[in-house]
């Protein structure tokens, strides 16, 4: 029985124990699977710019033939090689691998020509293996070129069966062509695609020139260039990841505004890299649904094969560039770009590059390259040549040669024979035993004699090259050039010179010029100012406006979107909003209604606006009510304004705000009554109050009067008052002729009030020379428009002219002055002369000596004074309609001293005193005339008004 000693321990079995630390022994283990992962698996080389499995997988498919001349081949059977012979790995990582090198929104040139699906930009995944097909694209050929003339070092596979390259020869910057992007342990590296041209440039750059600064590199290399497209952003940023390795790029999708007949869309066409269409798509959906975007209609996806094409349908009062704004902000239709340029120096050192080290580094790659081909060439050349010189003894003593191989027993003795008696070669001997006798003709011997010389000059050549560096980086750019020719394309990145920083609101919207217009009826919009294009005079105009019957135009503004625009009510309260936050509309949309804006209450309404761009402090405006106060305030008492409203003004009860004014030093106030007074003074004389305070008197009003009209006057520009009655009388007064008085005071007359005038409607202050027009609406709806150069400068004590003749018992309801601009259309008319003032009513039978000509009563109907009203040339005959913009047909007024005429009455009157029996008429139907020498009834009554005129 064996003894205890005898019996073996049974750790003794599994063999030698070496006690370690356990934290020592975590250290190491991990230690070395990190340097596993990031060697083998996760980071590119800075040489080849591949990882292990793009290198192998390039390699394996060279291997098999898979050129790009060669068919297609199974992408199954190329997964096997790679697996079988070289990574020995998953297959799902070798096949995703393969596939990403196929898709051309991945790759900015790809290095696999797949043929299948691989996948797409919406992030479906690829067809089985057993399904596709692939081969190598003629770029990646370029990656293998020369790599069977030892110009980069073998080692084994991974079961040590056969060899594979280490690195491959790399004709292209592939590290910076296509980036990489790889997570390894404790490191990551992120590294953006360029374009090959750019590269190249830099390349031969940096080999003229070594020392060339990073600014003179990125003359050459603007900036990534993504097989997505896009724009990128924030030059600084580039660079400094450039100068670095680290840093960040700023992409954005390109989106351009299109306006169709329904209103504005947003056309998205390149998106940025590595984002998900899908995704996108379904995160605007989402973003619309919850209202953090608002003012989108529709989303439709509408890509196809040659190219993204994502269309989002706006609402009709919605703004388009801030909707755009707001994607760029909530979704990755703008992008951020990570740059870490982490890669192995030597295949072995993990290390942060800049872009200067990095091309340096390709270029130290070539020059190995290009040196170990020559030296290849060099050595297969003298090799050749020494068979070559063999070969010429040979010839030369083809009979002796002959006679040793024929009295030699065996080959080996031939072999020792030829090697003895003519100084050969064992190689020299070998080739000579070899040689066909075809090769004994005459011209196989020239043939050896013109190969030797060939040889003996390339072996010259690769001698001198391997002796001059300068010859061999000189060889590096030429194959570079020629790269660039055949593969080089355009940009498909672009690269804006802005800087774009954090979202604010008002960062969402630009910062151009828009115009604001205000209707009686309560409805505002915005547009921008291109939408009220420059014409030329005679031209058809614009559509303005699209109002409900009997609304027109009250106020039209220009101010900017980041401005700020203050609405005052009749109630003496005021609202601040964003210019931007006003509802764009098109030109011919009526608008939003006011109340939809800002919390008005019921029968209240906006009766003057104010913008407010930077305002200098100190700066004023100044507010009079209907009952003649006026009140004066610094225009920062207005910053904080709560959604709510302010009080503005304090007012008496009855009374009413009307009137809101911009005012600075050294500017007047003048302030109109209904009976025909007025009162001029300095804004001095109202002093400063505060917000919610009353104000003081600016005018005395006598009982039953009211203010009807109230503006400021700048001392730099000479101004007119333009005053209008009750019964269309109205004229122009030059503001010299009202005295400077003290605020409070009953004014001065302004206008002589009697029972041909009425009472005043309304006045205002307008400058002289001022290009406008006058429209005057009266409250049966008559409107006339006429240029305000046609209205008279008057005395304050006349009555004025005879401005609109009214129908009875209707009067002038208000009237506005319209400033020509680019949305106006401008028809010449003949200029008017109108009959000096009178100071007392005119005789009845001389009334129409006072009378400036217009349309009689019939000609205007009650329309929307927005619409372009055309006024005649003077002619005598009669002209057919005109349609303007699309608008209902116009009438056309008479010349001064006649009546204007409707379309029928023209047409009868034409067809009345025609000369022909028979004639067609406007456009109307053929009619027969009267006989010469006869007359109508229509043709008799208008020659007696002739004679009575």
């Amino acid at each position: 029985m064996a003894s205890d000693e005898d019996k073996l321990d049974p750790i003794d079995t599994m063999g030698k124990v070496e006690p370690r630390v356990l934290e020592e022994e975590i250290q190491q283990s991990y230690l070395s699977y990190a340097m596993s992962v990031i060697v083998a698996r996760a980071l590119p080389d800075v040489r080849d710019g591949l990882k292990p499995v793009h290198r192998r997988v390039l390699y394996a498919m060279g291997e098999m033939g898979l050129r790009p001349s060669a068919k297609y081949r199974k992408s199954a059977t190329v997964v096997g090689e790679v697996l079988g012979k070289y990574h020995p790995h998953g297959d799902v990582a070798a096949y995703d691998t393969m596939v990403r090198m196929a898709q051309d929104f991945a790759m900015r040139y790809p290095l696999v020509d797949g043929q299948g699906n691989f996948g797409s930009v919406d992030g479906d995944g690829p067809a089985a293996m057993r399904y596709t097909e692939a081969k190598m694209t003629k770029i990646a050929e370029e990656m293998l070129a020369d790599i069977d003339r030892d110009t980069v070092d073998f080692m084994d596979n991974y079961d040590g069966t056969r060899q594979e390259p280490k690195v491959l020869p790399a004709k292209v910057p592939q590290l910076l062509l296509n980036g990489t992007v790889g997570i390894a342990v404790g490191m990551a590296t992120s590294i953006p695609p360029h374009n090959l041209s750019e590269l190249i440039d830099a390349v031969t750059l940096l080999i003229d020139n070594p020392g060339a600064s990073l600014e003179e590199l990125m003359e050459y290399i603007q900036g990534p260039d993504f097989p997505t497209g896009g724009t990128i952003y924030n030059p600084k940023e580039i660079k400094e990841a450039y100068a670095t390795g680290k840093g960040r790029i700023v992409t954005r999708a390109v989106a351009e505004i299109e306006e169709t007949s329904r209103g504005f869309r947003i056309l998205v066409t390149e998106i940025p890299y590595q984002v998900n269409k899908a995704a996108l798509i379904e995160k605007i959906a989402e973003l619309v649904k919850n209202k953090r975007i608002v003012g989108v209609s529709d989303l439709r996806d509408e890509s196809d094969k040659s190219g993204v094409r994502i269309v989002i349908e706006l609402k009709k009062d919605s703004y388009p560039k801030k909707v755009l704004n707001q994607l760029f902000k909530l979704t990755a239709m703008q992008s951020v770009f990570y740059v870490n340029v982490l890669a192995l120096v030597e295949g072995i050192q993990p290390q942060v590059l800049t872009l200067k080290s990095a091309l340096e580094h390709f270029i130290e790659h070539r020059r190995r390259v290009v040196t170990r081909r020559a030296e290849y060439e060099l050595i297969k050349a003298q090799e050749r040549a020494h068979i070559l010189e063999g070969l010429k003894i040979a010839l030369e003593n083809l009979d002796a040669v002959i006679k040793t191989i024929k009295q030699s027993r065996t080959k080996e003795d031939a072999h020792a024979n030829l090697m003895k008696k003519f100084k050969l070669t064992e190689a020299q001997a070998t080739a000579i035993l070899e040689m066909r006798l075809s090769a004994l003709a005459g011209l196989e011997r020239q043939k050896v004699e013109d190969e030797h010389k060939e040889k003996q000059a390339l072996i010259k050549e690769l001698t001198g090259i391997l002796a001059d560096a300068k010859k061999i980086m000189a060889i590096i750019k030429k194959e570079s050039l020629e790269l660039k020719e055949r593969y080089g394309d355009e940009r498909r990145t672009k690269v804006a010179k802005r800087t774009l920083g954090e979202f604010s609101e008002e960062d969402l919207v630009p910062n151009e010029e828009v115009v604001i217009t205000i209707t009686k009826g309560g409805y505002i919009k915005r547009q921008p100012v291109t939408a009220y294009r420059a014409q030329k005079r005679g031209g058809k105009g614009v559509i303005g406006m699209t109002t409900k019957e009997e609304d027109q135009i009250e106020k039209i503004q220009v101010a900017k979107n980041h401005d700020d625009i203050l609405f005052f009510t009749n109630r003496g309260r005021v609202f601040r909003q964003r210019v931007y936050e006003v509802p764009q509309a098109s030109r011919i949309a009526k608008g939003t209604a006011v109340v939809n804006l800002i919390q008005l209450a019921p029968e209240e309404i906006v009766t003057g606006t104010l913008t407010m761009p930077t305002y200098a402090p100190g700066d004023t405006f100044v507010m009079i009510t209907k009952r003649g106060v006026i009140k004066k305030t610094e225009v920062e008492k207005y910053a904080n304004i709560r959604t709510s409203g302010l009080i503005a003004i304090k007012l008496d009860e009855g009374d009413e705000l009307k009137w809101i004014r911009q005012s600075r030093k050294g500017d007047t106030v003048v302030i109109i009554t209904r009976s025909g007074q007025a009162i001029h003074f300095s804004e001095l004389d109202a002093r400063l109050l505060g917000r919610s305070t009353r104000g003081v008197r600016g005018i005395r009003l006598r009982t039953g009067d009211e203010v009807v009209g109230a503006d400021v006057a700048s001392p730099e520009a000479e101004y007119g008052a333009l005053v209008v009655a009750e019964k269309g009388l109205g004229k122009r007064t030059s503001l010299t002729q009202y005295a400077l008085q003290k605020r409070g005071g009953i004014g001065i007359k302004t206008m002589n009030i009697t029972e041909r005038t009425g009472k005043v409607v309304g006045g205002r202050l307008v400058e002289k020379g001022l290009d406008a027009d006058f429209i005057i609406t009266s409250k049966h709806g008559q409107v006339i428009r006429l240029p305000l150069n046609n209205v008279p400068m008057l005395g304050r004590s006349t009555q004025g002219v005879t401005l609109m003749r009214l129908k009875s018992g209707d009067k002038v309801a208000s009237f506005s002055v319209l400033a020509k601009d680019e949305g106006e259309e401008e028809i010449t008319a003949a200029p008017q002369k109108l009959p000096p003032p009178v100071e007392s009513p005119p005789r009845p039978e001389d009334e129409d000596r006072f009378m400036l000509k217009q349309p009689s009563s019939r000609s205007l109907v009650a329309k929307p004074a927005v619409r372009p009203l055309i006024r005649a040339k003077p002619k005598t005959e009669a002209k057919p309609v005109v349609k303007t913009s699309g608008f209902m047909r116009r009438k056309l007024a008479a010349p001064v001293g006649g009546r204007s005429q409707s379309h029928t009455v023209a047409k009868k009157r034409a067809a009345t005193l025609g000369r022909f029996t028979r004639r067609r008429v406007l456009g109307g139907p053929s009619r027969s005339t009267p006989k010469k020498g006869s007359k109508s009834r229509l043709s008799k009554r208008i020659s007696n008004r002739r004679r009575r005129r």
